[in-house]
């Protein structure tokens, strides 16, 4: 699952615009963001803001976090990766 700010019908437009295969929920009050600190202040072009930290969390079905990627540098490589730490734990 994915998680964002944005309105459903951004989601929706996103998920067709590229094919996801995935949920993706809204927070609009950036609850569950702020629970997982993947809402909160970052550096963006050198100035400090508050905005959606992309980061990834492992959730296992027991409901624990397995593993927790607080800041993805790489978004296009980082998929890869994940799904190496998934695999890795079969």
């Amino acid at each position: 699952m994915g998680i964002s700010p944005d309105s459903e019908a951004s989601h929706q437009k996103f998920i067709a615009q590229h094919d996801l295969p995935f949920t993706l929920l809204c927070d609009p009050e950036k609850k569950v963001l702020t629970q997982y600190e993947a809402f909160g202040e970052k550096k963006m072009y050198g100035k400090l803001r508050k905005g959606v930290i992309r980061s990834t969390v492992w959730v296992a079905p027991d409901g624990n976090v397995r593993k927790h990627w607080a800041k993805v540098a790489n978004a296009a490589d980082h998929p890869a990766n994940v799904l190496k730490v998934l695999q890795s734990s079969l």
